[in-house]
């Protein structure tokens, strides 16, 4: 792990509203020498880290496409003049709950609210000495792991007399979300978004305006390039793309190998009539900032970023598309009422990607761990893989940031 000593990581939590939709991304801090949590030694260097990282490096639209990013300062940090620098209409400012109450805090809260930013507590339990912060402050964060559950109802009650927003964090089982729902809060985060159980699956079905965008490709004579991306910008469509090749052409032995393969053995006749018979048959499907729909879509642009760096599968044209595809399809039982046993004998899968989805075996299956190491920021586990792999941690590192963009790539 020596090669990424003294680096940071910028790993994303999503925060969903009452409909459990992304509305936004807390900026997490991570370093080598913090592996499992958000702890720093000095939280002002862990936050300009965050925002040095975010600015400079990779560029808020890569990480937050078009949502709003919540950053963790502390009273130091807040009362320095380098937030300034940040574009109020994307960063929310989060106070720590450590922050010191006094007038010339209030004063510089009211200047930043005035200025444009939202202002939100972390952390927070009900105090009285913050009364005047929470008329100005946008939204409370209550932590649920502190939180007393039998004195919930009554902290909201006091909070809500100064008309915030109220955000329950640290929600990490059923239990705890299913009451804060009854409770009525507004926003939500914790790990447990991350997990099948909190959504509800979906039937697997289109986007309309996708499909508008389709037909309008396919009646100019779209490059199948043009056809390609549209289809991978949506993961739905990976699915259904190649559910549509096994129903039509039952009679092709070919092993499908990516999503251009799969289009090239459909045909754009096939495909258009698909898009025209499926505009009227439209049936509301996951929407855009579904948490697991975004979170198949970033592993899966990762592993193809990885993949076309793989020392084994190097000058292999067609193996980026296939890492896409594990991507895509490793994910579909937890967002569509279809278990990873039906995809692999419904579809006609190549050996190497039904091994990736059903074994983790191959080297697509090591593509594929390496992406969920990532995605739980589990560093050491992932070096050791990479490092098997002959995989740079770096490289890892920056491809997952790339992949946070994979909207902004698509266009």
């Amino acid at each position: 792990m020596g090669n990424v000593e003294g680096k940071y990581l910028i790993g994303r939590q999503p925060i969903l509203d009452g409909k459990e939709q992304v509305t936004g991304y807390e900026l997490l801090f991570r370093s080598t020498e913090s592996l499992s949590s958000a702890m720093v030694k000095n939280a002002s260097q862990a936050t300009a880290s965050v925002i040095i990282n975010t600015l400079s490096g990779f560029g808020l639209q890569e990480i937050l496409g078009d949502l709003r990013g919540y950053i963790n300062i502390d009273t130091e940090l807040f009362m320095s003049d380098s937030l300034e620098l940040l574009p109020k209409e994307r960063i929310a400012l989060e106070l720590q709950e450590s922050i010191a109450i006094t007038p010339k805090t209030i004063d510089r809260c009211r200047l930043m609210k005035k200025n444009g930013f939202i202002l939100a507590l972390d952390d927070h339990s009900y105090n009285p000495d913050f009364d005047e912060l929470y008329d100005i402050v946008d939204i409370i964060k209550i932590d649920m792991l502190k939180t007393p559950k039998n004195q919930l109802q009554e902290t909201l009650l006091k909070l809500r007399r100064h008309k915030p927003k109220l955000l329950a964090e640290k929600v990490d089982n059923r239990e705890v979300f299913d009451l804060c729902k009854r409770l009525g809060f507004d926003f939500y985060q914790g790990y447990f978004f991350a997990r099948p159980s909190v959504l509800e699956k979906k039937s697997v079905d289109e986007s309309a305006a996708t499909l508008l965008k389709l037909l309008r490709l396919l009646l100019a004579d779209a490059t199948i390039t043009e056809l390609e991306q549209v289809f991978r910008s949506n993961p739905a469509f990976t699915f259904k793309l190649l559910m549509l090749v096994n129903s039509v052409a039952m009679g092709v032995r070919e092993k499908i190998r990516d999503v251009r393969h799969a289009i090239t053995l459909l045909g754009r006749q096939q495909i258009q009539r698909w898009v025209q018979l499926s505009l009227f048959s439209s049936v509301d499907g996951p929407q855009d900032n579904n948490p697991l729909m975004e979170m198949a879509a970033v592993r899966a642009t990762f592993m193809e970023l990885i993949a076309a760096e793989h020392p084994q599968l190097k000058g292999q044209r067609s193996a980026p598309d296939k890492a896409y595809m594990v991507g895509i399809l490793s994910l579909m039982e937890r967002i569509y009422q279809i278990s990873t046993d039906e995809i692999v004998n419904k579809l006609n899968l190549s050996d190497e990607v039904r091994l990736a989805l059903t074994d983790h075996a191959g080297i697509y299956g090591s593509l594929l761990e390496a992406a969920e190491l990532v995605e739980r920021l589990e560093l050491s586990e992932l070096a050791s893989s990479l490092q098997q792999m002959g995989i740079p941690c770096e490289l890892a590192l920056a491809s997952q940031l790339k992949a946070y963009g994979w909207r902004h790539e698509m266009g």
